[in-house]
């Protein structure tokens, strides 16, 4: 049974980040937490208004405009897999103090468990949960934020538990008479306080950093943002990229500076940011590089998305696009309780 646990370990690992998975536990840390963060590409630190998704991967994002907005999403996956998020902020001294809870959880579904014979044990299941709290401050007589979000994570797979604790450090420059936002974070500090078995596990350290910026006098807001900093060498050799010639002699694929300057770009853009109808388009190029099919056009690593607000709620989808087998939707709803 237990070889089958670390089978569902490597293959969930594999789905969401490519190489960079097997390296810790807890990977669905790091998953688009919000229909409009997929549709800009899968990870965007760089919004500064309303939407409470936005705290959830930058705490620093939380401000009073956030005020009693609800936002819950839920996310068709790949191979049945399902998650979903929720987040509200909350106004309690005029503009000042603004407190931020969100929650993330994610169902791998059900799977038939063989002994080392092969012979059936019963289906079992596994799901992952993470419970943060967030705060955020201006530091006085400046432009610039900081914040934290405190998590509380739990997990089952078959009959294997584990839980964790970790803290996401961030900040962001809001410079509005340029409409300019300049943010970095840290993710996931922590550490498992029950391992799974014996061994204590790492937790999916990332560091991001983004700008962002609304275009003047045209309604387009860009998006730019640098994924996974605390590992340089994301790239590795696809061997069916190789090159033989008439000779026979295979020339292997050469991974460069400006391959790994790329496979740690994301980028994205918005329309009508600030109406009630908004268009958005994102290309995750490691998502790319790392998902397309040799010799095919499979548009990986494209992601789009439309948000439509009507009244007091707005309606949010995505889509995005990870080879020509296998993409995903997210859906979500943006509720103002005022």
């Amino acid at each position: 049974m237990q070889k089958y646990l670390f089978f569902l370990l490597f293959l969930i690992s594999t789905l969401c980040h490519a190489q960079l998975g097997g390296r810790a536990t807890y990977q669905f840390l790091n998953l688009s937490t919000s229909p409009r963060q997929a549709a800009l590409g899968g990870k965007v630190i760089t919004n500064y208004d309303y939407d409470p998704d936005s705290a959830l991967y930058n705490p620093a994002t939380i401000n009073y405009r956030m005020d009693n907005q609800l936002s819950v999403n839920y996310v068709n996956f790949l191979a049945d897999i399902n998650y979903g998020t929720a987040s509200y902020a909350y106004l309690w001294d005029r503009r000042t103090q603004v407190i931020h809870a969100g929650i993330t959880y994610i169902n791998y579904g059900t799977f038939d468990g063989r002994d080392e014979n092969g012979n059936p044990t019963g289906d079992f299941g596994g799901g992952e949960a993470a419970l943060s709290f967030g705060y955020a401050v201006n530091i006085p007589r400046t432009d610039f934020h900081i914040g934290a979000n405190v998590k509380f994570i739990t997990s089952k797979l078959e009959e294997f538990t584990s839980v964790g604790v970790a803290t996401d450090l961030g900040f962001i420059y809001n410079y509005e008479k340029w409409d300019l936002n300049i943010a970095a974070v840290v993710r996931n500090l922590g550490t498992q306080i029950t391992p799974y078995v014996d061994t204590f596990e790492k937790l999916p350290l990332e560091i991001d950093a983004g700008i962002s910026q609304i275009v003047p006098n045209v309604p387009v807001r860009w998006h730019l943002t640098f994924e996974n900093l605390q590992l340089w060498n994301i790239a590795f050799e696809n061997e069916a990229r190789g090159i033989t010639d008439l000779d026979g002699n295979t020339t292997g694929e050469e991974i460069g500076f400006l391959d790994n300057v790329i496979r740690h770009t994301i980028v994205g853009v918005e329309l009508f940011p600030r109406s009630g109808f908004n268009i958005r388009l994102g290309y995750n190029f490691r998502r790319s590089e790392e998902l397309r099919i040799i010799n095919q056009r499979s548009f990986a690593g494209i992601s789009a998305g439309i948000g439509i607000k009507i009244n007091k709620i707005r309606f949010n989808y995505a889509y995005a696009r990870f080879n020509s087998v296998a993409s995903s939707s997210l859906f979500g709803l943006n509720i103002d309780l005022q």
